[in-house]
């Protein structure tokens, strides 16, 4: 009788260790596919097929950030401001792992991820503002000033300053006081 209860519960054990390999196996599966680099040295995401990483905003007001790549993964925080602009790190199936310019991670459901180009000014400055110029040189007009962690939409960049617009402003900030594009990043 004992002998028969130990093989139970070593049927058990086993049955509790495989599932808990099977668990640990989707745990680490789940973690990001692998992007595949191409012939430029760029990594290309498998599931979307666009580059990793890349720099994407937020589509909601309220976007949930999960701890893992399904709806089963508690929530770890809560975003509350459209536009937002964050990284995508990793691609698992249709969740996206992102991190945003204070190096927070966590997973989204990729359609509340936007390509829209957006920024934040200079979040790790201490400087009270930062001037935008009516044109792409140092000693250009200022057409205004902007405080730390104003968000901006991105309009182009040519790999030194970007085209930055918001409430009341338009003008060009040079590429390194942005969070949300990559230096020497290009693009219209």
């Amino acid at each position: 009788m004992a002998g028969n209860r130990l093989k139970a519960f070593g049927r058990a054990a086993l049955a509790a260790a495989a599932a808990l390999g099977v668990v640990a196996g989707l745990s680490g599966a789940a973690r990001a596919q692998a992007a595949k680099e191409t012939e430029a040295g760029v990594m290309i995401g498998p599931v979307s097929g666009l580059p990793v990483p890349r720099y994407v905003s937020l589509k909601s007001a309220k976007v949930y950030v999960r701890q893992g790549p399904t709806k089963d993964h508690p929530v770890a925080f809560v975003y509350r401001r459209a536009g937002e602009p964050v990284e995508i790190v990793a691609e698992y199936d249709n969740w996206r792992r992102i991190r945003d310019s204070e190096g927070s991670e966590g997973w989204v459901w990729h359609s509340l991820l936007s390509g829209r180009r957006t920024a934040l000014v200079a979040p790790w400055s201490k400087d009270s503002a930062l001037p935008i110029r009516a044109s792409a040189t140092a000693d250009a007009r200022l057409s205004a000033r902007l405080e730390p962690k104003v968000l901006v939409e991105v309009r182009r960049c040519d790999g030194s300053w970007c085209r930055v617009e918001g409430d009341g402003f338009d003008g060009f900030i040079p590429q390194d006081r942005l969070w949300g594009v990559y230096p020497g990043e290009r693009f219209d």
